[in-house]
């Protein structure tokens, strides 16, 4: 029982780390920045679980942009459904995880571009994400059985993400579900454990390539 509850446990948390994600999932402008705080990015779990997650959000509002952009009184809503599958892995005796997100968007908006009223409905993937993280530091592969004695105390781990793009892209509109350039993520955090409390640090970087069928170029 408690195998399976913690298992659950770690399930749960793993499917709000990634509606988190879509925060950030949409680049519909370079003027528009954001950035992503995962819980629990660098945890324990028990090696050859396979997770299915399924999700929904629906978001409604504007869209800030800097001064000199020629957008102006942007108004979006979406209803955006994703699809997730992770595998908890055993890399060279430390825990590992694969993951791989799958989101689909259907978006509606307006705005006005250089002074004039512009609309856009359109429906397709966004950019799916995928990414490989292991722990290499307080976090041992271990079977279910194994995992059910586990302790945590110090955690610290690495992961690289890639974003490909394949999703929803037309170069003659601004405002696209995908955004025609890859990007790579390295990221490092640190994860301590004082009882019920848990301190997590992490750092990583963005790297883009160039998106070169940009809209008006």
């Amino acid at each position: 029982m408690v195998v399976i509850f913690q298992c659950f446990q770690h399930a749960f948390k793993h499917a709000i780390k990634i509606i988190s994600l879509l925060i950030f999932i949409l680049p519909i402008l370079p003027s528009l920045y954001a950035g992503e705080i995962e819980p629990r990015a660098y945890v324990n779990t028990p090696v050859g679980v396979n997770f299915l997650l399924s999700g929904y959000t629906y978001s409604d509002g504007g869209l800030a942009t800097v001064i000199s952009s020629p957008v102006k009184d942007a108004e979006l809503k979406m209803n955006t459904g994703l699809f997730a599958y992770a595998r908890t892995l055993n890399v060279f005796g430390n825990s590992g995880k694969f993951d791989v997100i799958l989101p689909y968007s259907d978006l509606s908006g307006s705005a006005t571009w250089a002074g004039e009223p512009r609309k856009r409905d359109v429906s397709g993937l966004i950019d799916p994400r995928f990414r490989f993280s292991v722990n290499f530091y307080g976090a041992p592969a271990q079977s279910l059985k194994e995992f059910a004695n586990y302790q945590q105390d110090l955690i610290i781990g690495a992961s690289v993400q890639v974003s490909a793009p394949l999703g929803q892209y037309d170069s003659d509109k601004l405002v696209n579900l995908g955004s025609n350039r890859w990007f790579i993520k390295p990221d490092i955090g640190v994860s301590k454990a004082w009882g019920a409390f848990t301190l997590e640090l992490s750092t990583g970087a963005f790297f883009f390539s160039e998106n070169d069928d940009y809209f008006g170029g």
